[in-house]
């Protein structure tokens, strides 16, 4: 008798053969992280599975700015609508960390704007932080109270996030619309406003960013004219 000739099975097909156990033979993945933003089962944070805007977390730089920063941050956003050619000013009432209004220096609505018809204290040679009838535009806490009020929004109790330190006339508003506490970023050369928010009771405080790098750079005394 002939004897049988021995089958031979190529490597791959031998691969896809079934296990003793029944089943086919699969190389066990490695465990996911558990909870959010990648956390292993040891608690560490595991990069690899984070977006690349979120990577570094793990190393004690934290990217998320704190309200604070939030908040004088769109402040800053909305100083870029301004249409004054002197000082952009941009300012946001916020309660319960919700944004009430915001306000911007420029003309009121449907006037020309400063940018179209040149400067009228520039053209009379008035310096900053004096005779404040002689302008325009409204400053951008004016503009914040209005808007507030335009559309029924209670702003008593609220803070006001503001670029600029308020003038005297922006603080006798604040002062009688129940503003409670003021965050400013920059000065301006206005003594009574100051002592007329001290005596007042109000909280002035000067921000102080946390983080080194700025969304907003500070600006130069010539951007600032």
């Amino acid at each position: 008798m002939k004897k049988k000739k021995k089958e031979t099975t190529h490597p791959a097909s031998r691969r896809s053969r079934p296990s003793v156990r029944g089943g086919p033979r699969r190389r066990m993945a490695s465990p996911s992280p558990r909870g959010s933003g990648g956390v292993d089962r040891h608690g560490h944070l595991n990069e690899t599975h984070l977006p690349a805007v979120g990577r570094g977390l793990g190393r004690g730089v934290h990217p998320r700015p704190s309200w604070e920063e939030y908040f004088m941050d769109i402040t800053h956003l909305v100083a870029k609508r301004s249409t004054c050619l002197r000082r952009q000013v941009g300012a946001l009432l916020v309660k319960d960390k919700k944004i009430l209004a915001t306000g911007y220096n420029g003309a009121p609505a449907r006037l020309e704007h400063c940018l179209e018809i040149g400067c009228l204290r520039e053209q009379q040679s008035v310096p900053s932080g004096e005779r404040h009838e002689l302008c325009r535009g409204l400053h951008g806490e004016q503009n914040a109270v209005i808007q507030a009020a335009y559309h029924g929004v209670a702003i008593r109790g609220a803070t006001l996030y503001c670029t600029n330190h308020p003038c005297v006339i922006c603080s006798k508003m604040l002062i009688n619309a129940g503003i409670e506490r003021i965050v400013y970023d920059e000065g301006y050369g206005d003594d009574l406003a100051a002592q007329m928010l001290k005596e007042s009771g109000i909280k002035v405080e000067r921000f102080k960013r946390r983080l080194s790098a700025t969304l907003f750079p500070r600006r130069t005394k010539l951007e600032q004219r």
